[in-house]
């Protein structure tokens, strides 16, 4: 019969006692619990290897069974495949592992069995598959994402149900949960589930870890993803950073998988068999539920998840700001030839000297901020007027402002200090025009007569164009060329200059005040 096999560990064991304690082969096998004979035949190899106890602890477990079993090592010393390329050939299609080890055993006929081969392979995969331990530091990251099973309410209108999203975040060291449902992932549902998020934590880590939706991430990327812009400045305004997880990736956010799967156990299912007719309804129920799985003590960890929280997670926590963030839209635009830009369909003034300039637009609720190289150089109140216009005088230059300037009560009143019958020819002049600011050219260049002509001169030429009727800057030229201001004007024909024409399209000098 065959001597006992001992493990290397017993063997150093053994030939310890006999060589250092000089202990009998009985006392030596009731001490390692095997038999004399496996004593004797242990003692035996380590002799015939002309082995002592120095040399015996000189060497690792492998090298001292090579020296004591040599033929059986050399038994097994058969070639291996290379299953770095067995495990890429799988891929392919059609491609077996019998198929592979039959291969194998055309290049090595004395090569491992069917059998054999399989459990090799499959020690090797185990080992490839190795999962880093993730260590959490209190207060470094959130982890944030939606679950694949989602609630649902029902339209009291309708009667439609309606499935809607939920949205989880995990705190990494204490698992401290939040959860809540919103109408859908589009930018400002998932903005607006993180600040409501942070407020429920009571502060900020100092990572955000999401998956690479569309929402957060506009350029995917295992290495250098393109974080979305209103994402990315709502984590400025936190003062966090965004981590996104890698692609196809889950361990990378193990904490949220986990904790969706909490969520779904405890909160998602026992909402089951209840309606809700609203999300706030919906939203109510589930913050009941949160805050009993907050307080659930964890099994593996013998406390909650909330205790946790006020003894890792609370003390380190960034604050929140004093304002809560605003969620806005940015949009890319090119300066109009009129110094302004179309941002949602409405037109929004800039300094004029950016004129053709690409600008960013930052749209809110209720704000328009525009920069330039990230500097602000507008700011207006958003307007939903489909194709109208919002200017600022300040971004206009200096001769378009001075020509808003001009009112007809501003004309009107210029007119009175040469005369009255000039005042009274520029009301007719204004008032003949579709729109008033028709007649302004007409009344400025009859005005400006006065400094070639003198303003005495000028309110008789306006006194007889008003008499005969004539409305524009032409006809007062004229009379002044042709000295006709001095010639008197037939009353018998006319109304005298002083009356005031009556004509339905005179509207007075009130009207312009």
């Amino acid at each position: 019969m065959a001597t006992e096999r001992l493990s290397m560990r017993k063997t150093r064991e053994v030939l310890r006692q006999k060589w250092e304690m000089g202990r009998s082969h009985r006392e030596v096998a009731q001490s390692v619990g095997t038999s004399a004979g496996a004593v004797a035949g242990a003692l035996d190899r380590a002799r015939k290897a002309g082995l002592d106890w120095a040399a015996v602890q000189a060497l690792s477990d492998d090298e001292l069974e090579s020296r004591l079993y040599p033929a059986a090592v050399a038994a097994s010393a058969r070639p291996l495949p290379d299953f770095a390329w067995v495990h890429m050939e799988r891929r392919k299609a059609g491609v077996t592992l019998e198929l592979l080890h039959m291969e194998y055993l055309e290049q090595h006929p004395d090569g491992y069995r069917y059998t054999q081969y399989c459990q090799y392979y499959r020690a090797w995969l185990k080992k490839r598959r190795l999962a880093m331990r993730q260590e959490h530091r209190a207060g470094e990251k959130t982890f944030v994402d939606y679950s694949g099973k989602r609630p649902s309410i029902v339209d009291p209108q309708s009667g439609e149900c309606i499935a809607v999203e939920l949205f989880v975040a995990v705190l990494g060291a204490s698992n401290l949960t939040y959860a809540e449902a919103s109408l859908t992932q589009s930018g400002p549902d998932w903005i607006a589930s993180h600040v409501r998020a942070f407020g429920y934590f009571g502060g900020v880590t100092e990572l955000i870890v999401p998956d690479q939706l569309r929402s957060a991430v506009t350029q995917p990327c295992r290495y250098e993803p393109g974080v979305q812009r209103t994402y990315e400045e709502m984590a400025e305004h936190y003062g966090t950073s965004v981590l996104p997880a890698r692609p196809v990736h889950p361990k990378d956010k193990a904490k949220v998988e986990v904790g969706v799967q909490v969520v779904q156990r405890w909160i998602l299912a026992r909402l089951r068999n209840q309606t809700f007719f609203s999300l706030d309804e919906l939203n109510a129920r589930i913050a009941e539920l949160l805050e009993e799985l907050n307080d659930r003590t964890m099994r593996v960890y013998g406390t909650s998840r909330r205790a946790l929280f006020e003894r890792l997670d609370r003390p380190v926590l960034k604050p929140l700001p004093q304002e809560r963030f605003v969620y806005g839209e940015w949009k890319t635009a090119r300066v109009n030839i009129d110094y302004h830009v179309e941002l949602d369909h409405h037109f929004y003034s800039v300094p004029h000297a950016l004129l053709h300039e690409l600008v960013d637009g930052r749209l809110t609720a209720a704000t328009i901020e525009i920069f330039h190289k990230n500097k602000r150089v507008a700011s207006h109140a958003r307007s939903h007027q489909r194709g109208r216009h919002t200017t600022v005088a300040e971004h206009m230059p200096l001769l378009h402002q001075k020509h808003l300037e001009w009112t007809p009560s501003r004309i009107v009143h210029w007119a009175q200090s040469i005369g009255p019958n000039t005042a009274l020819l520029a009301e007719a002049i204004l008032a003949d025009r579709p729109h008033p600011e028709h007649g302004y050219r007409s009344c400025l260049g009859i005005l400006r007569l006065g400094k070639r002509y003198g303003d005495a001169r000028l309110e008789a030429a306006c006194t007889r164009a008003f008499t005969v009727g004539a409305r524009s800057y032409r006809h007062v030229e004229s009379i002044l060329k042709n000295g006709l201001d001095r010639v008197a004007v037939d009353t018998n024909q006319s109304e005298p200059t002083s009356a005031r024409e009556s004509h339905e399209n005179v509207r007075g000098r009130i009207y312009y005040h």
